[in-house]
C-alpha cells in the first residue's frame, strides 16, 4: 500500500543517484531487508519508479527499509528527511543522538526506553520494524569523539522532576539506585548462563522503561544523580549487549550510544570505556575491524591512570580482537601481549568494577583464540582454546559454547576432522540450551566450513544434530 505525495520525490531520486542504486536494485535490497525482519515484500522496479516519479509513499516499515538499504550502500545512516519521507514514523532516529545537554540526554535515553526489544512501542501497537534502520558503524563517530573531548558533565542535579499519578515529584535516593544495580547484576548472570534472548534477560528493557526512566525524569542531587546515571548506563549497556547477542544490531547500537552518554553524565570513565569496548566488539563482529580499533583505543585513551589493571587488560584485549579482524597480525600480537601484561599486574584487592567480574585468564585465552582464528593460525587457536575450556561452565554457558565452536574450527584447519566434529557436537548441545543468535551464527559458520566434507558420516551426523537449532533460528 502507498499514499500519494505532491509531485515527484526529487530527494529520493537524488540520493539513489548518489548511492548508485538502480530502481530494481533498491527494490531487491528493500525486499531482502524485509525478509530479515519476517516481512514478505514484493516491491519491484516499477514500485520504486512510483516512489520517485509520482511521489508515492509506501506504508508500514517500507520507508525505514528504504533508508536502511540506501544507508548500507553509502556506509552511513540515512534519515528519512534526506530521502523525502520525513512524514513517516520518526522512530528510526530514536537513540542515535548524543546530546551535549544533560536534560536532552535524559530525554534521548527515555525515548529509547519506550521501545522494547520485542518491537512494541509502550502503549501502542507499533512494532520493532519501526527501528528498521540498518547498523551503521559511522553512527559511533560523534558519540566517541564527544566522550573523548568531555567525559563528564559539570553537574547533573535535577530539581524539577516529573510527577507520578499523585502529582508528587519523584525524589530519587540511593536506595532507588541500589535496586537498579541489583537488577543489572541479576541480568548479567542470566545473560551469561542463558543467552540474551532468554525471557529473564529480556526483562532489562522493561526495567529501563518502568524503573529507570521515571527515576531519570525525577528530582535528585548531583551525588545521587551521578550514581543514578551510572546504574542506568550499566543497564542500558546490558540491554545493548543482549540485543547484540540476539542479532538485533540496530537496537544494540542505540542502547550503546545512550549508555555512553549516561556514563558521561555519571562521570564514570571506566564504565564509558566499557561501553566503547562493547561498541568495538560489535563493530568487529560486523566486519569493521578498523573502526573497532578506533573505538577500543578511545576506551584506552581516557582510562590511562584511571582504570584498574584488569580493566585496562580487557580494553587491550578488545583492541586485539579488532586488529585481528582487520588482518594486522603484528598489531594484534602487540595488543595481546599488553593485555596479558596488564592482567598479570592485577591483584585480588584491586578496586575492579562489578561489571568486570566475568574477566580473567580464561576469557583472555578465549578471545586470544578468536584473534588467532581470524589470523588463520590454528596452532595458536588450539593452545589458547585448551586454556579457555579449562574453566567450569555452570556460570558462563554461552561463552563455553562459543569456545567449543572456535576449537572445532581450529581442529578442522589443522586437518583433524574427527576432533572438529566432536567439538561441534558439544557446541550444538550447548547452543540448544541457550537463546543466543550469536552462538547459532558461530555454529552455522562451522557447518559452512565443513561443507567440503559433506559426505562424511561424522559431518552428516553433526548437521542432523544441528538441524533443530537451525530451524529455530530461521
Amino acid at each position: 500500500m502507498s499514499r500519494e505525495q505532491r509531485g515527484p520525490n526529487e530527494k529520493l531520486g537524488a540520493v539513489l543517484a548518489l548511492a548508485g542504486i538502480s530502481n530494481a536494485g533498491l527494490a531487491r535490497r528493500v525486499n531482502d531487508l524485509g525478509a530479515q525482519r519476517g516481512l514478505t515484500l514484493r516491491y519491484d522496479k516499477t514500485s520504486v519508479a512510483r516512489w520517485v516519479s509520482k511521489g508515492m509513499v509506501p506504508q508500514g516499515a517500507a520507508p525505514h527499509l528504504i533508508a536502511a538499504a540506501i544507508g548500507q550502500k553509502l556506509g552511513r545512516p540515512v534519515p528519512l528527511h534526506e530521502i523525502g519521507l520525513a512524514d513517516a514514523d520518526p522512530a528510526p532516529e530514536v537513540g542515535l543522538a548524543f546530546p551535549r545537554d544533560v536534560g536532552q540526554a535524559v530525554k534521548s535515553a527515555t525515548e529509547l526506553y519506550r521501545l522494547d526489544l520485542a518491537g512494541r512501542r509502550a502503549g501502542s501497537g507499533g512494532i520493532w520494524q519501526s527501528l528498521a534502520g540498518s547498523f551503521a558503524v559511522s553512527a559511533y563517530a560523534t558519540p566517541a569523539s564527544r566522550w573523548l573531548i568531555t567525559p563528564a558533565d559539570s553537574s547533573v542535579a535535577r530539581e524539577a522532576g516529573s510527577t507520578e499519578g499523585s502529582g508528587a515529584p519523584i525524589k530519587v535516593g540511593h536506595s532507588d539506585v541500589r535496586k537498579l544495580r541489583e537488577a543489572a547484576e541479576d541480568a548479567r548472570r542470566w545473560d551469561s548462563k542463558y543467552g540474551g534472548g532468554d525471557w529473564r534477560s529480556s526483562m532489562v528493557p522493561e526495567c529501563l522503561r518502568v524503573e529507570a526512566a521515571p527515576l531519570l525524569l525525577g528530582a535528585y542531587s548531583d551525588e545521587v544523580g551521578r550514581a543514578l546515571f551510572g546504574a542506568s548506563a550499566e543497564l542500558t549497556r546490558l540491554a545493548g549487549w543482549m540485543a547484540f547477542d540476539t542479532g538485533q544490531q540496530e537496537a544494540a547500537q542505540r542502547y550503546y550510544i545512550q549508555a555512553l552518554r549516561l556514563a558521561r553524565a555519571a562521570a564514570d570513565v571506566p564504565l564509558g570505556g566499557y561501553v566503547l569496548a562493547s561498541m568495538s566488539l560489535q563493530a568487529t563482529y560486523r566486519g569493521f575491524g578498523d573502526e573497532g580499533v578506533d573505538l577500543a583505543q578511545a576506551a584506552l585513551e581516557r582510562n590511562r591512570g584511571l582504570a584498574t589493571a584488569r580493566t585496562m587488560s580487557f580494553f587491550r584485549l578488545v583492541e586485539a580482537r579488532a586488529h585481528a579482524r582487520a588482518g594486522d597480525a603484528q598489531a594484534a600480537g602487540a595488543a595481546l601481549k599488553a593485555a596479558e601484561g596488564w592482567l598479570e599486574r592485577s591483584r585480588e584487592g584491586d578496586n575492579d568494577p562489578s561489571w568486570l567480574g566475568f574477566y580473567g585468564y580464561d576469557r583472555f585465552a578465549a578471545d586470544a583464540a578468536e584473534c588467532y582464528r581470524d589470523l588463520k593460525a590454528p596452532r595458536q587457536v588450539r593452545r589458547f582454546t585448551e586454556q579457555a575450556l579449562s574453566k567450569p561452565t555452570e556460570e558462563f554457558v554461552r561463552s563455553h559454547g562459543l569456545r567449543l565452536v572456535v576449537s572445532a574450527v581450529a581442529e578442522l584447519e589443522s586437518g583433524n576432522l574427527d576432533a572438529a566434529c566432536e567439538q561441534g557436537v558439544r557446541a550444538v548441545e550447548v547452543a540448544g540450551r541457550i537463546s543466543s543468535a550469536r552462538t547459532t551464527e558461530y555454529v552455522k559458520d562451522l557447518l559452512h566450513r565443513l561443507e567440503p566434507y559433506g559426505d562424511e558420516p561424522r559431518v552428516m551426523e553433526l548437521r542432523e544434530r544441528a538441524r533443530p537449532l537451525l530451524m529455530t533460528s530461521a
